[in-house]
């Protein structure tokens, strides 16, 4: 059976983007996405409901995120689901579950916190995944790519 994870998210971040990096100086942006959902209840009264995600990018995308994002900018990210695990000091599993982004497109304009209009950079994860990447800042060693796997399977490849 065919296996699919893939999340497609628009919303507003909650908090500026963390950067930093891991021993072998690949950076790392994590960032929290807040997500409205809004609906008319069968009584006829307006609801609304928020969803908060954490999210993770890596790489070149990481830096981009970290320079020119803030704490309610908009933002549309692509990318898949990760479920991290660990044992809290007190010895409990503990488990969350966050996106990984491999691609996203900055909403409105540079100083907008609506996102009215559709300007502003992008940077795709997928479009960048295959492209040489260019050599790493002075005084850091090249990083392997957090998306370096082999190249997604086409429909020739599935028997049926």
């Amino acid at each position: 059976m065919a296996n699919l994870n893939k999340v497609f998210l628009m919303g507003n971040l909650t908090r500026d983007p963390q950067l930093s990096y891991t021993p072998s100086q690949t950076p790392v942006c994590e960032l929290g996405l807040a997500v409205n959902r809004r609906w008319t209840a069968q009584d006829g009264q307006q609801k609304e409901e928020v969803t908060y995600v954490d999210c993770t990018s890596y790489g070149k995308q990481a830096e981009t995120l970290s320079k020119y994002m803030k704490k309610g900018r908009p933002l549309f990210v692509e990318g898949r689901l990760k479920l991290d695990q660990w044992e809290a000091q007190d010895g409990s599993k503990r488990s969350k579950m966050r996106v990984v982004i491999e691609g996203f497109q900055f909403l409105g304009g540079p100083d907008s916190r609506s996102g009215d209009a559709a300007e502003g950079g992008s940077d795709s994860g997928s479009g960048q995944r295959f492209q040489p990447r260019s050599a790493p800042p002075a005084g850091r060693p090249a990083a392997p790519h957090a998306d370096d796997q082999p190249p997604p399977i086409s429909d020739d490849d599935i028997p049926f």
